[in-house]
């Protein structure tokens, strides 16, 4: 089987909290949406297209992963209440994973989420310790998935300032 990965991109900057508005309702800004568009086509100069985005649907998460699918970085977009705040991803890595994938044969997920949630996922994937992975607002990390038992490997982990600068 070949090797398979998972790009975790963390939304864009979105409204500031506030009591009137409820947290999943809170847009990406004009200048999360911008900055967003940026990283999504540095991505895709790097080649890492993706088989599926599956979303936090949180308003700043999908509206992120929309912007990901019209960019091109993944042709489908799924709504997961896994990739929510708080949300538990276990079980949907689980079933990605397993023998009964929804679609076999994928190589490379985009898991559009929240921190901390994100950054803990890539820290566990990687046998690091909680607080040791963090994913700045449209920062991006990519896990290597395990193969034959051995561990996953965090292959980048970077801010938009970082993956934009290098151009």
């Amino acid at each position: 089987m070949a090797p398979r990965e998972l790009l975790l991109l963390r939304h864009g900057i979105a409204e500031e909290r506030r009591i009137d508005l409820p947290d999943g309702s809170r847009a990406l800004t004009p200048e999360g949406r911008q900055r967003s568009e940026a990283v999504l086509q540095r991505l895709l100069e790097l080649g890492l297209v993706c088989d599926l985005l599956l979303s936090s649907p949180f308003t700043r998460a999908r509206q992120t992963a929309d912007l990901a699918r019209l960019a091109g970085l993944a042709p489908d977009l799924e709504l997961a209440a896994a990739l929510e705040p708080a949300g538990e991803i276990g079980p949907l890595l689980q079933l990605w994973l397993g023998s009964s994938s929804p679609r076999p044969g994928w190589r490379r997920l985009a898991l559009v989420g929240h921190e901390p949630d994100l950054g803990q996922l890539a820290a566990r994937l990687i046998g690091a310790p909680a607080g040791a992975v963090t994913l700045k607002k449209a920062g991006v990390a990519l896990v290597a998935l395990p193969e034959g038992g051995s561990a996953a490997r965090l292959k980048l982990l970077l801010s938009p300032r970082s993956l934009l600068a290098c151009q």
